[in-house]
């Protein structure tokens, strides 16, 4: 029984040098989809970074505009129904690692008086120590 080279290379399967050749431009290839993926997720990081700090200014907001105090704390938010619950910080993945501001005398509105308005809480950031992608520590969003 004769067997030819095309039908004895069936049988073997690929050759070394052929899955090399194959596994280094699929490395390659990772090496290059990797960076492009990790920019992505802080990205999507920061998004939902922002729009968490938009959702509790926002709720502190009507918090005061209802009862002319800021909260006294983020949790106050949640008791009143103005968050269902506090965002989870997409850096530090807690949720009681928000750097919270409380009011100055300021911030009181006009024609009111210089004294410091009621409550605790009047600005919330980020409680990671990290650098965005813009530059800008996520600390001061």
């Amino acid at each position: 029984m004769m067997i030819r080279l095309s039908n004895l290379r069936n049988i073997l399967g690929y050759s070394l040098i052929e899955l090399m050749i194959v596994m280094s431009i699929v490395g390659i290839l990772a090496s290059l989809a990797v960076p492009s993926y990790k920019r992505h997720v802080i990205k999507a990081r920061e998004v939902s970074l922002k729009e968490n700090l938009y959702q509790m200014r926002r709720s502190i907001d009507a918090y005061y505009a209802d009862h002319a105090v800021y909260p006294g704390s983020l949790e106050d938010l949640v008791e009143a129904h103005y968050l269902r619950s506090i965002p989870v910080d997409p850096f530090t993945d807690k949720n009681d690692s928000w750097k919270t501001v409380a009011p100055t005398a300021a911030l009181t509105p006009e024609g009111g008086s210089s004294d410091t308005p009621e409550g605790g809480i009047y600005d919330v950031f980020s409680g990671s120590d990290r650098i965005g992608l813009e530059g800008v520590p996520y600390s001061e969003y």
